[in-house]
């Protein structure tokens, strides 16, 4: 079945706003563009804002390896009150007068937080237990079990600390994929003996993208008007998208020849000089087109894996 809108191709990096879901802001995106297809690339709360990759098209294909890429925020944490969510939209449960807090306490506290650690993800998560996501059975008052995650927090550093009753924390985290800042500031507060949540918390980087590459849902929706479809004038949206191989552009490049290209894009592994030994590999062929990504074989020859249909 065709599916209904514009075939475009690239990526949208959306500064995702606050209040609403990833899902929410997807739509929005791919009804603005009127894409056939479209997809995010990690979830991140309805609190939070910023670095919000979206594919469009053949891009989807592709949006895996934004999905696996480190990610940075920038937060704040609120010390001497817990929330249900571990966030500022959830219900307070306990307060606590927390003005001994001091900066180096905090600082001291973050230091087991670093590296390989392991996270127990929150109930507020989209994570599924039998088909059913967290989140759904913690609004039922239904709390289950949670196996710990391994994540490598990279970086984690106190910015600014300001005292008082509540005291807060501007903290920069750059971590692997599936990090919970909100699981971090919990952490933190339980460690400190008072109690944490995050008061604010946006994404400054997904992958290679960053804040300087994001584009408003407010900016798209000023240039699409309340056109009709046919009568829009599609160039000056479409030139903020983003091409499909920057998803995987931390995996080696290999340029084909024309009649390697023409093989591999028959499903055909082929063979390429100087192709590195294992693993997977991004594929131009000579006159610049991204062909998509494939993987070294045993024999040496790359494999198609995913290709971009023209």
């Amino acid at each position: 079945m065709r599916r209904r809108g514009r075939n475009i191709d690239g990526i949208l990096v959306l500064d995702k706003p606050r209040g609403i879901t990833s899902n929410g802001a997807l739509q929005r995106v791919k009804r603005v563009y009127s894409a056939a297809n479209a997809g995010h690339t990690g979830s991140l709360d309805p609190l939070a804002t910023g670095v919000l990759p979206i594919c469009l098209g053949e891009a989807t294909k592709f949006s895996q390896y934004l999905i696996d890429a480190d990610k940075a925020y920038r937060s704040t944490f609120v010390f001497g009150v817990t929330t249900a969510t571990g966030d500022a939209d959830g219900e307070e449960l306990s307060r606590c007068d927390a003005s001994a807090l001091t900066a180096d306490q905090v600082e001291q506290a973050l230091a087991p937080l670093r590296g390989a650690i392991e996270q127990i993800p929150p109930m507020f998560s989209a994570i599924k237990r039998d088909g059913q996501p967290l989140y759904k059975l913690a609004r039922a008052g239904v709390e289950v079990e949670r196996a710990p995650r391994s994540v490598v927090v990279h970086e984690l550093v106190l910015e600014a600390f300001r005292p008082g009753p509540q005291p807060e924390a501007d903290v920069y985290i750059r971590a692997s994929k599936g990090t919970y800042v909100r699981t971090i500031a919990e952490d933190l507060g339980a460690a400190l003996g008072c109690g944490a949540h995050v008061g604010m918390l946006r994404r400054v980087a997904a992958g290679r993208f960053s804040e300087a590459d994001c584009v408003t849902i407010e900016q798209l929706e000023a240039m699409r008007g309340d056109g009709d479809v046919a009568t829009v004038d599609w160039s000056a949206m479409d030139a903020l998208l983003q091409p499909p191989e920057l998803a995987v552009a931390a995996l080696p490049d290999l340029v084909l020849a024309e009649s390697t290209s023409f093989y591999l894009r028959q499903g055909q592994p082929v063979l390429v000089p100087k192709a590195p030994t294992s693993g997977l590999v991004q594929l131009h062929s000579i006159a610049g087109e991204f062909l998509g990504i494939g993987e070294i074989l045993d024999d040496g020859r790359v494999a198609p894996r995913r290709l971009v249909v023209r």
